[in-house]
């Protein structure tokens, strides 16, 4: 099973799309950079100019690909995104069979990238900047709903329809504002917040999507 990601990448306006290896290898370099930045000194601390001297590129070079700071952070944000969709993913497929098993991995996915993906603790998906910094359609926690419920329907055989992207959404909701709190003075995050959102979040899916469906 393979993600298929719902992100609105195209959205992620560049002034050069990457088409060469030449040119994907300097923007990876230039995302590093930013991600780097934010780890030492905050979002603030993202400038054309310091991300330059970070990637040992020039000024010219960042707006080659990028025509603002808010361009290159939709970016950073878009494959935080992915790279977390990735571990979910995989998670989902090396999990046991039992109901709702793969949610541990789910967190504890986000919880590893929060701790050690550079800029992701800061960034995250871009919420903290805007609720729809990814897709001006949806806001960020929806779209990870909609991916997760593609999920849950490919585990268990069955189309998600709405109510069940809702409960999704609701359980990702509630552990955004959790983990947000876990990591906001802990950067290894607190034990009792994120155990916290493991169990409220495991029972709220349990009771209002009861898998296997039939």
């Amino acid at each position: 099973m393979n993600a298929q990601p719902l992100l609105a990448t195209d959205k992620v306006v560049m002034r050069t799309e990457p088409v060469q290896q030449r040119s994907a290898e300097r923007i990876t370099l230039l995302l590093d950079a930013a991600a780097s930045l934010i780890d030492d000194a905050g979002i603030d601390g993202v400038t054309t100019s310091a991300v330059a001297k970070r990637s040992t590129s020039s000024v010219g070079v960042v707006y080659r690909y990028f025509p603002n700071i808010q361009s290159l952070l939709r970016a950073l944000a878009a494959r935080n995104m992915e790279r977390y969709l990735e571990r979910v993913w995989h998670g989902v497929e090396t999990s046991p069979p039992e109901p709702w098993s793969s949610f541990n991995s789910t967190l504890d996915a986000f919880i590893d990238m929060t701790r050690h993906e550079p800029g992701f603790r800061a960034l995250r998906f871009g919420d903290v900047i805007d609720q729809r910094f990814i897709s001006p359609e949806l806001s960020n926690n929806a779209i990870l709903a909609r991916e997760f419920a593609t999920q849950v329907g490919r585990t268990y055989d069955f189309e998600p329809d709405d109510d069940i992207v809702f409960h999704v959404e609701v359980a990702i909701e509630i552990a955004s504002g959790l983990l947000t709190r876990a990591f906001q003075l802990d950067k290894n995050g607190d034990a009792r917040f994120i155990e916290a959102t493991r169990d409220l979040c495991g029972s709220y899916l349990r009771t209002h999507i009861p898998l296997p469906r039939t």
